[in-house]
Protein backbone atom coordinates (compact mmCIF):
# COMPACT_ATOMS: atom_id res chain seq x y z
CA UNK A 1 0.00 0.00 0.00
CA UNK A 2 1.28 3.47 -0.86
CA UNK A 3 0.27 6.41 1.34
CA UNK A 4 0.69 10.16 1.04
CA UNK A 5 1.57 10.46 4.73
CA UNK A 6 5.21 11.58 4.93
CA UNK A 7 5.77 10.98 8.64
CA UNK A 8 6.06 7.20 8.83
CA UNK A 9 7.80 5.85 11.95
CA UNK A 10 8.62 2.14 12.14
CA UNK A 11 8.79 0.26 15.41
CA UNK A 12 7.50 -2.56 17.58
CA UNK A 13 4.30 -2.65 19.66
CA UNK A 14 5.53 -2.39 23.26
CA UNK A 15 2.21 -2.25 25.08
CA UNK A 16 -1.55 -2.40 24.63
CA UNK A 17 -3.76 -0.94 27.37
CA UNK A 18 -7.44 -1.58 26.69
CA UNK A 19 -10.10 0.78 27.94
CA UNK A 20 -13.86 0.47 27.67
CA UNK A 21 -13.92 2.11 24.22
CA UNK A 22 -10.42 3.30 23.36
CA UNK A 23 -7.11 1.46 23.55
CA UNK A 24 -3.68 3.02 24.12
CA UNK A 25 -1.01 1.38 21.97
CA UNK A 26 2.62 2.13 22.82
CA UNK A 27 5.19 1.70 20.06
CA UNK A 28 8.95 1.62 20.58
CA UNK A 29 10.49 3.23 17.52
CA UNK A 30 13.63 1.99 15.80
CA UNK A 31 15.64 4.74 17.52
CA UNK A 32 14.44 3.67 20.99
CA UNK A 33 11.93 6.47 21.55
CA UNK A 34 8.30 5.68 22.24
CA UNK A 35 5.07 7.04 20.82
CA UNK A 36 1.51 6.26 21.86
CA UNK A 37 -1.63 6.08 19.78
CA UNK A 38 -5.23 6.15 20.98
CA UNK A 39 -7.25 3.85 18.75
CA UNK A 40 -10.57 2.09 19.07
CA UNK A 41 -10.75 -1.43 20.48
CA UNK A 42 -12.27 -2.48 17.17
CA UNK A 43 -9.21 -1.18 15.30
CA UNK A 44 -6.86 -3.17 17.55
CA UNK A 45 -8.87 -6.31 16.88
CA UNK A 46 -9.18 -5.68 13.12
CA UNK A 47 -5.42 -5.07 12.79
CA UNK A 48 -4.64 -8.04 15.03
CA UNK A 49 -2.22 -5.91 17.07
CA UNK A 50 -0.06 -7.79 19.56
CA UNK A 51 2.91 -6.86 21.74
CA UNK A 52 6.12 -7.53 19.82
CA UNK A 53 4.54 -6.98 16.43
CA UNK A 54 6.27 -4.67 13.91
CA UNK A 55 4.14 -1.66 12.93
CA UNK A 56 4.40 1.67 11.17
CA UNK A 57 3.05 4.72 12.99
CA UNK A 58 1.63 7.22 10.51
CA UNK A 59 1.58 10.81 11.77
CA UNK A 60 -0.68 13.29 9.98
CA UNK A 61 -1.21 16.61 11.71
CA UNK A 62 -1.73 20.22 10.76
CA UNK A 63 -0.12 21.54 13.93
CA UNK A 64 2.04 20.62 16.91
CA UNK A 65 1.53 22.43 20.20
CA UNK A 66 3.84 22.64 23.23
CA UNK A 67 3.14 24.03 26.67
CA UNK A 68 5.11 24.87 29.78
CA UNK A 69 4.21 26.08 33.25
Amino acid sequence: MRLSTRNQLTGIVAGIKEGSVMTIVTVTLDGGQQVTASVTRDAVEELGLQVGQPVTALVKSTEVMLGVE
